[in-house]
């Protein structure tokens, strides 16, 4: 979906403005909204495909207001990207892992060296963020998904339409010399290098990214960090059985999976992108469970929450 499908979104307070080099030389900003007092949680926050980070500055404010620091990374190639996907403009999954979320973790890091870390994403951020912390485990206290799933064209209804999608996406990208996203109304203009190792995965079932040797099957079964998914009830795009098959690929730990439903969000739409424009419940379900484990951590350690 293109950023025209989540307008109206309410407005939040001006945020820190984060400038990053990525290994490559590629430039992009964090926007950072942090508690008006003293904290000590951080989520770093991987956007849906094609959603400028600025789109999630209700939630960070939310989030803020309870206490917890809100990190928005950006997607290269929208926003405030300095790349655009073109012909003579391309990037893979391995660009986002190996130049772009490093760099963003690591300008984090130097600001805040003793913030608890947690790593977050809504749809395809969720996935490419369980992705990085299969590479960094030790990086994160633990991990939080929203709208997310595998793309797996089996568990979808009429998968069999997804499945064309997964074919016909790389060849249009190709024409196109980028995947014309803002004109189909699916994602943002994309690079063909995302879209091949998107449709790859859609197809397949499995991760694997073009340009690097790491197993990720093996690393995300490897993964135990604590994990909580919010899945919306009304959502085609994040349906039950997509995220079973994300979640079945990882390793023994502790998981929580909360349905929100159009109550839940006052009467908005439990989709998608409709949660987006009334964040506070969702921000009050993460809030509640990144404080958690600081009662679980202080239990084991003697000490007071």
């Amino acid at each position: 979906m293109s950023d025209h499908s989540i307008e109206n979104i309410p407005a939040a307070a001006e945020p820190l403005v984060i400038p990053v080099i990525a290994a490559d030389g590629a430039r992009y900003e964090l926007l950072a909204v942090l508690p008006a007092d003293a904290w000590q949680r951080l989520l770093y926050w991987i956007p849906a495909m094609g959603i400028p980070a600025r789109h999630y500055l209700p939630l960070a404010q939310a989030l803020a207001t309870r206490g917890i620091a809100v990190v928005l990374h950006e997607w290269r190639g929208i926003g405030s990207s300095d790349r655009r996907a073109g012909r003579g403009c391309n990037w893979g999954y391995r660009e986002l892992l190996q130049d772009d979320l490093p760099a963003g973790m690591a300008a984090v890091r130097h600001r805040w060296p003793q913030a608890n870390c947690w790593l977050g994403g809504h749809s395809l951020g969720g996935q490419l963020g369980l992705l990085y912390a299969s590479l960094h485990p030790h990086d994160f206290t633990g991990l939080v998904l929203v709208a997310s799933g595998a793309p797996y064209w089996r568990r979808f209804r009429h998968g069999w339409l997804i499945g064309a999608a997964y074919a016909l996406a790389p060849l249009l990208a190709g024409l196109a010399g980028h995947l014309p996203g803002r004109r189909i109304g699916f994602g943002g203009n994309e690079a063909r290098a995302v879209i091949a190792d998107w449709a790859r995965s859609g197809r397949s079932g499995r991760y694997a990214v073009a340009g690097m040797a790491q197993d990720f099957e093996r690393g995300l079964a490897a993964l135990q960090l604590p994990l909580l998914a919010l899945r919306l009830q009304q959502d085609w795009l994040g349906p039950p059985a997509s995220l079973e098959w994300l979640l079945g690929k990882l390793g023994p730990g502790e998981r929580r999976v909360d349905v929100i439903t159009q109550e839940d969000l006052g009467g908005s739409p439990a989709d998608h992108f409709g949660w987006m424009k009334t964040p506070a419940p969702m921000a009050s379900r993460i809030a509640d469970w990144l404080a958690a484990p600081d009662a679980a951590f202080a239990a084991r350690d003697g000490t007071a929450a």
